[in-house]
């Protein structure tokens, strides 16, 4: 069933034209991947579809009754706002009914049922109205339900009553994640979600998204993400809507085919032209009334022939390379017992060693330190406890996911140009038009750029510095595909040494030859690229602790004998558990409908003292519903 379809919808922002005449239709469970460049149109298109935008013209049909989740790629929170406030504002609803509920019984606790009849029946009517909509829509459970959203997402309890602005950017993109996961909505736009996620949290929404009942959009540079997740792909190029029935790679593959096909059409059609226009000027050199004739005729069939579009050339890649100056020593970098705590400890004791070659990935979940490793290896930050040697020759250059250290009032050539003095105006323009910015666009303000073009500015001045060690922070940050696949081909052939954080799992396995994991025991060294790291990890969760070491021999084996015998037993219990849980929460069903039958009746709903007790032993029922499925949630 389609429950959106838009036609000829156009849109422009002064003479700017940035969407026009994109017609597409979604069918009730399509997942989509919206491709695009930096400035196609993108997060516009959602706007208007979420309606926060007017459409110049064309028509925009949304089902009737059909919900629209929207996230979008800059989030808006109130920074005072408590987490478990703004998690409450999805469910306004529930609570305006709960309030209503309660100044009804504080009401009609106070009438005089035998002489204020009327006004009781009215009131328990309304009250009546009110809680078979709160119960019909699961009102009774909504905390319960945000308790689990959040825990899947990473939260934990002491996070609840923390107000928003005190959140790292990535919690804050989870935050916006939870609101639309607990709308249930029949279609999720999603613009950037995984910007600022790590591989964890990007590992979970996919997940969610492939389980996802409703529609999906999403606007996304995560090419695993979309390969994973979406069965058709929209592409928005030069104001233009084309689709695709297939993922991201399936995108890929038919692009370069039909754009290849389109251009032998227009070709063999160019030489059937030129052929047609030969022939016509024989025949007209003949000079007689039948080759005359014969000279129009084929005339008038070239006026009627639907001439083919050149098609445009696919965009050629931008390749650059970064050189270092200088060769390093072998040694590049030593860390020892580094220690690092702000409002509480990040890491403690850490060690490793980086040697002249390596493109290491820095991985770990959000809030372990990672950036912040990063920021006192480049100097930016000191560490609590223990001591940093770089060896001989080391040049580092520190690229920052937040581009703080880019002047915003500077244009973008006065902002290379500042930065590297000693280059003419030809080699900064030279340098520029490598990174996509030409013409007017290196007169444009830094303040004015997208994220992308402000992170090609970044690495742009990176490149020049001609270091030796690079200290990257989310580089792919805001990339489109082109950009983010020019990084990976010059990072991959740089013969100086990488140090990255990225959350971006196939930028990390093009690049990287080696992965250390930040936990909150120390670091873990793989030496291998992402997929071997992915091996061994997996490897290394399903080994027990008190195995390591061990041969396998007959002391081995009678040891995983009782452990598997430990986790049926386990296993078992917990499925007791469950089934108690679950026999405990009908019958405590059970005996709210008994209690609102009981409460229908006109000798109980005029004692109002009775009235009451019921009322408050159906608020316990409910609330002992809410910890039993919270209980079921974590057993689940």
């Amino acid at each position: 069933m389609i429950i959106l379809s838009a036609k000829e919808i156009q849109k422009s922002y002064g003479a700017d034209v940035i969407i026009k005449d994109v017609s597409f239709s979604l069918q009730e469970k399509d997942k989509v991947g919206i491709i695009g460049i930096n400035g196609a149109g993108k997060s516009t298109l959602f706007k208007i579809i979420a309606g926060i935008e007017d459409k110049d013209k064309g028509q925009l049909y949304i089902g009737r009754n059909t919900s629209i989740g929207y996230m979008p790629q800059f989030l808006e929170f109130s920074q005072d706002r408590t987490l478990w406030d703004e998690m409450l504002r999805v469910f306004n609803n529930f609570i305006e009914i709960e309030k209503k509920m309660k100044q009804l019984e504080k009401e009609m606790s106070s009438l005089n049922p035998e002489k204020e009849t009327d006004r009781m029946n009215s009131l328990m009517m309304t009250y009546s109205k009110l809680q078979q909509e709160y119960e019909s829509n699961e009102g009774f459970a909504y905390e319960s339900k945000i308790r689990g959203v959040l825990k899947g997402l990473g939260f934990s309890p002491q996070d609840y009553n923390k107000k928003i602005s005190l959140f790292s950017g990535g919690q804050k993109t989870r935050v916006a994640l939870a609101k639309v996961l607990l709308e249930k909505s029949d279609l999720l736009l999603l613009d950037e979600p995984t910007n600022y996620l790590d591989i964890e949290s990007v590992e979970w929404l996919e997940g969610f998204l492939k389980d996802y009942k409703g529609a999906l959009m999403i606007i996304s540079h995560d090419r695993y993400l979309l390969d994973a997740v979406t069965n058709r792909t929209f592409e928005i190029e030069n104001g233009k809507l084309t689709e695709y029935e297939g993922n991201y790679t399936y995108y890929t593959a038919k692009k370069k085919e039909l754009r290849e096909q389109q251009m032998k059409e227009y070709e063999n059609q160019q030489m059937e032209i030129e052929r047609q226009k030969a022939i016509i000027a024989r025949y007209r050199q003949y000079n007689r009334e039948k080759s005359i004739r014969q000279a129009e005729s084929r005339e008038k069939m070239l006026e009627k022939m639907e001439v083919i579009e050149k098609p445009e050339a696919l965009p050629k890649k931008t390749y650059f390379k970064f050189e270092p100056k200088f060769r390093s020593g072998k040694d590049v970098l030593k860390l020892y017992n580094i220690s690092k705590s702000f409002d509480r400890p990040l890491f403690r004791k850490l060690s490793f060693e980086v040697k002249r070659g390596d493109k290491i990935a820095l991985l770990g979940s959000n809030g372990i330190g990672k950036t912040t490793l990063l920021k006192i290896i480049a100097g930016k930050l000191k560490p609590d406890e223990g001591n940093i040697v770089y060896g001989t020759s080391v040049f580092p250059a520190y690229y920052e996911q937040e581009q703080e250290s880019l002047d915003m009032n500077k244009m973008v050539i006065d902002e290379v140009w500042d930065a590297y003095p000693e280059l003419n105006q030809t080699a900064v323009r030279n340098a520029l038009a490598a990174f996509l910015f030409q013409g007017e666009d290196v007169f444009k303000e830094t303040s004015v750029l997208s994220g992308g073009e402000k992170s090609r500015i970044s690495l742009l001045k990176l490149m020049l510095s001609k270091s030796n060690f690079l200290l990257l922070d989310e580089p792919t940050n805001h990339l489109d595909m082109a950009s983010k696949e020019v990084l990976e081909e010059a990072l991959s052939t740089y013969t100086g040494t990488v140090l990255f954080v990225s959350h971006d799992r196939y930028f990390i396995n093009k690049v990287a030859n080696k992965v250390i994991e930040l936990t909150a025991e120390g670091v873990k060294v793989y030496h291998g690229g992402y997929d071997y790291y992915l091996k061994k990890r997996d490897l290394f969760n399903s080994s027990s602790a008190d195995n390591k070491g061990k041969t396998e021999d007959v002391d081995s084996m009678k040891n995983e004998w009782l452990k598997q015998k430990e986790e049926k037993a386990r296993v078992r219990k917990q499925q007791k558990r469950l089934e108690t849980i679950e026999k405990e929460i009908e019958e405590a069903e059970e005996r709210i409908k008994e209690i609102d039958v009981l409460m229908e009746q006109p000798d109980i709903y005029t004692d109002h003292i009775k009235c009451s007790e019921l009322n408050q032993e159906r608020e316990a029922l409910q609330d002992k519903i809410d910890d039993l499925f919270e209980e079921w949630a974590s057993l689940q």
